[in-house]
C-alpha cells in the first residue's frame, strides 16, 4: 500500500482522540484555560454528563478579535515561549482545536481593549466566521454535542452519572490546586457545588469545603524545603485512611497530577504506620523550577518528569516521616464518635429502659410483704454484683496522685478489661487503649532505635531451633539472611525444607519461631527486586514487632498500665500500630453525656 499524507481533517480527529478522552477532559482543558487567563470566578454548566452540554464561563483577561480567530487552529498559544519555561497549565496548544474536530463549539470573549465581544463558531472542524457578540467581560465557552462528528467514540463514554462524577472531580482538583479562585459547578446533571475563594486561609480552608471538617481535624501540616524544592500541604493522620487512593490530591507548581513516582513516595512515607490495602488522605503541593520537570509528557498533562526524582521522592518521604514524628501520640478524632455510635440501638432510637430481673420473673421470687420488699434489695444487689467478672486488673489503689496522672494526655489507668484493653481516666473523658497495638508500636520504635544506634542486641539460643516450613519459604529467607541478621535474627539452612533460628532479638524476649519466620516468608514473596532496602528492614521491624509485644489476654499490673501509657505519650506515632489501626479510642466527656441524655 503507498504511503499517501492525512487529511486535515483526519489529522485533527486523531489528535482530538489524545486529548477529548471523555467529557472530564474538556471540561479539564477549558477551566485550565481560564486558570491562564487570570480567573478569579469561573462558572462549569453541564447536561447529559458533559456529553450534550459544557459551558465554561471567567471572568479571565478575555481575547481580542485577532487572538479568538486563532485560537481554534491547532498549535495555536499565547502561552509557550519556552518548551523547558513551562509556567502556565495549558501550553500544547490543542484543545481547543480538538474540541471543535469532534463537538458544536462556541467561544464567546471580550478584551479589555475592545467595545465589544467576538465570538467564533467551529462544528465538527468546520470554522464559520467570526462575528460580534455582547458579553461583557471574560470568556464563554460551549460545548455541545460532543463527539457527533466521531460516533464511534460515544459508544464508549459510561453512563450519565458516572460522567458527571469524573467531571465533578476534575473541579475538585483544580479547586484544591488554586484555593483563591471561586468555581460553580452546576447542570441538570448533578448537584450544585459552589466553591468560594478562600481568600487568605488558603489550602486548609479550601479542603474542609470539599473534605469536611473531619480531614482537617485528624491532619499534619507539611512544609519541608530541600535544594530549591518545597513541599507543602497537609496529610492526614496515619489511623485516617481509605480503601482506595482517590482523596489523594497532589500538585505540581499549581497542576494536579497522577504520577507514580509521587504515589509510590506516598507509600513509603507512610509505610511502617499503616495496613498495605490502606491508603493516607492528603493534600500535598511541589513548587519546583519549570527547568527541573518535564510536564508534557503526555497530551492529557497528567504525567510528569523530574530531572532529579530521587530528590523529589526523599523530600516526600522525610517530611511525611518527620510529620508523623511531630504529631506525637495523635489519634483520629472520628474514633470516639465510631465508638460513641456503635454504643447506640441500631434502630437509632432511645434506649429501652432496664427492667429489674423480679421486674420481668416476679413468680420467682415469690409474695413478700411490703416491708421486706424494701428490706431485701440491697443484699439482691449486692449478690449480683459478686456475680459479675471483676476487672482483669484494678488501678485504683496505685499510689501516684490522680490529679497528677489525669491531667496527662492520655490520663491514668483505672482498670484493664477483657484481659486486652485498659481504662484511663482523663481530666474531660476516659481513653480506652488496646494494649497489644499500643505495646507493639513502642517495641517497635525502639527496634528501630537500636538498629540505628548499634544494631540490635541477640540472644543465643543454646539449642537451635529447627522450624520446618516450604522449601520456597526457606529459599526466601535464607536468602535474605543479612537482612534478618540486622534485626538480630540469625538464621540458616536446615535442609531443603527447615531452617534453623540460632539467635533472637534480645529486645523480643521469648518469641514463636515459627510463626514469625512464617509471616516474614510471605512478606520476603510479596517483595519484588526494587523495593528499597530500608523499606524492607522497617516491615522487618514491624512484622518482629507484632510478634514480641505484649498479647491480648495478659493481666497487667497497675504499674505496667501506667508505664505503657506515659511511654505511649513519650513516643512519636504511637495513635496507630504498625498496621495502621489505632492505639487507643477517647471518649470526651461530653460525647457520654450526650449518650445518656444528659445533654
Amino acid at each position: 500500500m503507498p504511503i499517501r499524507r492525512l487529511t486535515e481533517d483526519m489529522i485533527n480527529r486523531i489528535a482530538a482522540g489524545e486529548v477529548v478522552e471523555r467529557p472530564a477532559s474538556v471540561v479539564k482543558e477549558l477551566v485550565e484555560n481560564a486558570i491562564d487567563a487570570g480567573a478569579r470566578r469561573i462558572e462549569i454548566v453541564t447536561a447529559g454528563g458533559g456529553a450534550a452540554l459544557i459551558r465554561v464561563t471567567d471572568d479571565g483577561s478575555g481575547m481580542n478579535a485577532e487572538d479568538l480567530a486563532l485560537s481554534v487552529d491547532r498549535h495555536a498559544t499565547s502561552k509557550l515561549t519556552d518548551l523547558d519555561d513551562i509556567r502556565t497549565l495549558g501550553f500544547r496548544g490543542e484543545a481547543l482545536a480538538s474540541i471543535g474536530a469532534v463537538a458544536r463549539l462556541s467561544i464567546a470573549s471580550r478584551h479589555a481593549s475592545e467595545g465589544h465581544g467576538w465570538e467564533v463558531v467551529v462544528e465538527g472542524g468546520a470554522l464559520q466566521p467570526l462575528r460580534p457578540a455582547a458579553l461583557a467581560s471574560g470568556t464563554r465557552v460551549e460545548v455541545r454535542d460532543l463527539f457527533f462528528a466521531t460516533p464511534a467514540r460515544l459508544k464508549f463514554l459510561k453512563g450519565e452519572r458516572a460522567e458527571a462524577s469524573a467531571i465533578t472531580e476534575v473541579v475538585r482538583r483544580l479547586a484544591i490546586a488554586h484555593p483563591e479562585i471561586r468555581f460553580h459547578l452546576t447542570g441538570s446533571d448533578r448537584s450544585a457545588l459552589d466553591l468560594p475563594s478562600t481568600g487568605d486561609a488558603g489550602l486548609a480552608a479550601r479542603l474542609t469545603q470539599i473534605l469536611g471538617p473531619d480531614f482537617a481535624q485528624n491532619a499534619m501540616p507539611v512544609d519541608a524545603l530541600r535544594e530549591g524544592v518545597r513541599l507543602f500541604g497537609l496529610a492526614g493522620l496515619p489511623t485516617y485512611h481509605r480503601a482506595n487512593a482517590l482523596q489523594q490530591y497532589l500538585m505540581v507548581n499549581g497542576r494536579p497530577v497522577r504520577d507514580r513516582l509521587l504515589m509510590g513516595a506516598l507509600r513509603a512515607g507512610y509505610a511502617d504506620v499503616m495496613a498495605r490495602d490502606r491508603h493516607p488522605v492528603v493534600a500535598l503541593g511541589i513548587e519546583i523550577a519549570p527547568q527541573d520537570v518535564d510536564v508534557n509528557v503526555h497530551p492529557a498533562k497528567a504525567d510528569v518528569r523530574f530531572r532529579d526524582p530521587g530528590l523529589v521522592r526523599g523530600l516526600i518521604v522525610g517530611a511525611l516521616r518527620h510529620a508523623i514524628i511531630a504529631s506525637g501520640h495523635r489519634a483520629t478524632t472520628t474514633g470516639g464518635g465510631a465508638t460513641i455510635a456503635a454504643f447506640r440501638p441500631a434502630g437509632g432510637g432511645a434506649t429501652a429502659p432496664i427492667r429489674p430481673a423480679y421486674a420481668a420473673q416476679p413468680a420467682a421470687f415469690g409474695r413478700v410483704s411490703q416491708a421486706a420488699a424494701f428490706a431485701e434489695p440491697s443484699e439482691r444487689f449486692d449478690a449480683a454484683f459478686a456475680a459479675v467478672d471483676m476487672p482483669s486488673a484494678d488501678a485504683r489503689a496505685h499510689a501516684a496522685p490522680m490529679a497528677e496522672r489525669t491531667a496527662r494526655p492520655l490520663g491514668a489507668a483505672r482498670a484493664q478489661v477483657h484481659g486486652t484493653y485498659v481504662i484511663t481516666q482523663t481530666e474531660d473523658g476516659i481513653v480506652i487503649v488496646d494494649q497489644h497495638a499500643a505495646h507493639e508500636r513502642l517495641v517497635y520504635e525502639r527496634l528501630k532505635q537500636s538498629l540505628a544506634r548499634s544494631g540490635v542486641a541477640r540472644q543465643i539460643l543454646l539449642i537451635p531451633d529447627i522450624v520446618e516450613l516450604p522449601s520456597e519459604d526457606v529459599a526466601r529467607l535464607v536468602a535474605r539472611a543479612e537482612e534478618l541478621e540486622a534485626f538480630g535474627l540469625v538464621v540458616e539452612s536446615f535442609g531443603p525444607g527447615a531452617v534453623a533460628v540460632r539467635e533472637t532479638p534480645a529486645l523480643l524476649g521469648e518469641v514463636d519461631a515459627r510463626a514469625l519466620l512464617a509471616d516474614l516468608a510471605d512478606d520476603f514473596a510479596e517483595w519484588d527486586g526494587s523495593t528499597r532496602l530500608a523499606e524492607k528492614l522497617d516491615h522487618v521491624a514491624a512484622t518482629m514487632a507484632c510478634h514480641g509485644s505484649v498479647r491480648a489476654g495478659r493481666q497487667l499490673r497497675p504499674e505496667e498500665m501506667d508505664a505503657l501509657l506515659r511511654e505511649m505519650e513519650a513516643t512519636p506515632g504511637s495513635g496507630q500500630c504498625n498496621h495502621g489501626r489505632p492505639t487507643y479510642v477517647e471518649l470526651k466527656l461530653g460525647d457520654i453525656e450526650r449518650l445518656f441524655g444528659r445533654r
